[in-house]
Parts: C-alpha cells; structure tokens; sequence
C-alpha cells in the first residue's frame, strides 16, 4: 500500500511544527526520515497515521483520504509505534501484544487461535517469546521498545510508521530490528537519528525547520554539504572492503555552546 501527504502542516501556540510537507511512500519501500531534533519528524509521522486534530493537508492511502476511513479501518492499515507509549504497568508482554489484535476483534470475531499464532509469530519476530509472561513493570526500556514493535507487528499493517525504533536497543537488536524491518512485506517509514542506518534505507527524506528540505535516494541526499548545513557536522564517504556498502565517517564542524 502506498501512502501519500500532500502540503501536510500542523501548529501548535501558533508556530508551525510542520508545513507544506508533500511526498509519496511506493507500496514496499523502505523510507528514513531524518533531521536534527525538532525538526518535524514525529509530527509528520503522527500526520501520517491521523493522530493529530486540527490537521493542515491531506493524508491518502492508494489514493483513498485518510479521514474517509475509521479509526478502526485506519488501524488495520497502518501502524505507528512511538518513542513514548504508554502501556500499563500491570499488564504482562504477551498482554501488550495482544493489544495489536483489537483493530481486528468485535462481538462476532473475539480473540481466538489465529489471534493467538499472529501474537506468537510477534513476540518471536522481535526475540522477546521467552518473555511473554513478564510483568510490564519489570521490563528494561529496550525490551519494551522490542514490544511496541511486536505490537504493531501483531495489527498486521500494511504501512509500518516507527519513530527512531532503534531507541534503547543496544547494537546487536538494533542490527536485528533493521533487519526483521527490510524483511517485512509491508511499506515502511520510520524516523532515524543514526544517518548510516538511513544509508539502508530505498529513498530518504530530510526534515528541517519543519519542512522537507531534500528527498531522494540516501547516496544522492546525504551529501557534505548538506550534511554541513543542516547537522553542522563533517561526513566523509566511506567503502567497507569486506562487502562494498558504503557508510559515512563525521566530525564536528563547531563546538556547541557550553551550558552554564
């Protein structure tokens, strides 16, 4: 499924957080969405999975308005997992999956064995099978990030938003999640900080000021001189000898301003 934002914006106290954001996601593409912080990118991808009243633009889905559809329609579309969810503490992980199968349940359909298999295949898909009875309280930030993943996994989207989902993970389930993400058959946009994981990515946007300040392929986009301008940072273009990819090596331009 491929979603499309046409002159997307939102304010908030008057200011805009984000505007005029216009760009189209193909159906199984891989997009990154980068920028420094504040920029706009949590905002956009809450644009994009409807969240937000007040909303500037439009959201389409294969050409469908977003806000012709229910909540309920919109959630077995697209999944969105944030860097703060708020799950309750008493619930158990297998509790917390098992949310993601309630766009799919009513009076006619409850929850039964293939809700059960798609929570199982979840928790598997992020490692955390051996975790399913463990209290929420007694979970470490990474496992509860592995968690929300395995959540949206569970509502069985077709568009997968994740605002930075590498968060809290240390390198070897960062590596993992990136990995299970470029398998998926679904379209994917996620929100990074880490610029050489955008450099895996099919096409990257670049947010800044709350707009969209280049799109394109990420060799194409992450070039010197806009990583100078709008991360302040130096970036040299490196080849790893063992399999050719390419990843960037940077430095700071200037020291930011001492506190205090």
């Amino acid at each position: 499924m491929r979603i499309s934002v046409f002159e997307a914006g939102w304010r908030a106290g008057g200011r805009a957080i984000v505007a005029d954001v216009t760009l189209e996601v193909a159906e199984g593409e891989t997009f990154g969405l980068i920028g420094p912080n504040g920029s706009g990118k949590s905002t956009l991808l809450r644009l994009m999975a409807g969240l937000l009243p007040r909303a500037e633009g439009e959201v389409r889905l294969d050409g469908a308005p977003l806000t012709s559809l229910g909540r309920r329609e919109t959630a077995r579309r697209v999944a969105l997992v944030e860097q703060q969810a708020e799950t309750g503490e008493a619930l158990t992980a297998r509790d917390a999956v098992e949310l993601g199968r309630t766009p799919w349940l009513s009076a006619l359909a409850p929850f039964g064995p293939a809700d059960r298999a798609i929570v199982d295949e979840a928790l598997a898909a992020v490692g955390m099978a051996r975790m399913a009875g463990a209290r929420w309280s007694t979970l470490s930030g990474g496992e509860r990030q592995r968690l929300h993943i395995a959540r949206a996994l569970a509502q069985r989207p077709r568009i997968l938003l994740l605002d930075e989902p590498t968060n809290h993970l240390d390198i070897h389930h960062q590596l993992s999640l990136l990995r299970l993400v470029s398998r998926l058959p679904v379209t994917v946009v996620m929100a990074l900080h880490d610029l050489n994981q955008a450099m895996a990515c099919d096409r990257i946007g670049v947010m800044a000021g709350g707009r969209l300040a280049a799109l394109g392929p990420p060799h194409e986009v992450l070039t010197p001189e806009r990583l100078a301008q709008i991360f302040r940072v130096g970036a040299t273009r490196l080849r790893d000898p063992a399999d050719a990819a390419t990843f960037l090596r940077f430095h700071c331009l200037e020291d930011l301003p001492h506190s205090g």
